[in-house]
């Protein structure tokens, strides 16, 4: 279980001190929003922004894109210091191509997919990736409220990750706070983006702290009394038909669903 404050909504005139302050409350890894204003309505920073991050922080800088033609830029944030890069299903042409150029620039990649698309459109480049990032709000603006359909796609990914022995982690990004990260992390992920509830009222020491003791007392063994679920579902919701010719478990994964 790791967290990954999102400086989208740090203050940028201390975003040293609070990055730092995160780090102190326990985060492990730093959420990088790279926007364009053209994949999503809005602008924010780009690889000047993330070399100076590189200065401050040892931790590991994961650098979400949510931009049209990323491949442009992979260069420039390796070069940056970037260490994860991920990029949106929805943007890439060419996702096998753009997943491997991370790669061969020395960086982590991985793939996002957004509230309306289903976790079955990543089943072959699944093995390629570090981690799938599940956007449990629409991409653009911190702040939103969490969409409860995510659940569903990161017990998805969880039981396509142990059927088909694969290793990647589950991220989810959108709305994660104190009234949701229970079920977040119930649901089995395994890496938390927050960023207005760990920046937003200009605490993130405490805030950080406070947030991960939530999440890891939801994955902790349940009481006697209790029926608690504390691990994502073995089974996948199944609809359509497959998308591969297989048998087994494998056939039962990659047919259409829902999520």
């Amino acid at each position: 279980m790791e967290l990954a404050p999102s400086i989208l909504s740090a203050d940028f005139a201390h975003l040293a001190g609070q990055i730092q302050a995160a780090e102190r409350g326990g985060a492990t890894v730093i959420h990088v929003d790279v926007m364009d204003g053209h994949f999503v309505p809005n602008i924010t920073i780009g690889p000047p922004v993330v070399a100076s991050l590189r200065k401050v922080t040892r931790l590991p800088l994961d650098c979400h894109l949510m931009i049209e033609n990323p491949d442009e830029f992979i260069p420039a944030l390796a070069e940056a210091g970037a260490n994860w890069v991920s990029v949106h299903y929805e943007a890439c042409r060419h996702l096998h191509r753009s997943l491997e150029l991370i790669a061969q620039h020395g960086m982590k990649p991985a793939v996002v997919i957004n509230p309306a698309t289903r976790v079955n459109l990543l089943i072959d480049i699944l093995p390629m990736v570090h981690h799938v990032l599940v956007m449990s709000v629409n991409p653009g603006f911190g702040g939103q409220k969490f969409i409860p359909f995510s659940l569903e796609k990161i017990r998805h990914l969880c039981a396509v990750r142990a059927e088909l022995g694969l290793e990647y982690r589950v991220e989810v990004d959108g709305g994660v706070a104190s009234d949701t990260v229970a079920q977040v992390v119930e649901a089995g992920a395994d890496l938390l983006v927050a960023g207005q509830a760990i920046f937003g009222d200009g605490h993130p020491e405490e805030n950080a702290r406070r947030l991960l003791l939530m999440a890891r007392e939801a994955t902790s063994p349940p009481s006697k009394q209790g029926t608690k679920h504390s691990g994502p579902r073995k089974n996948v919701r199944e609809t359509g038909r497959p998308l591969h010719r297989t048998t087994g478990k494998r056939k039962s994964l990659l047919r259409g669903s829902t999520v």
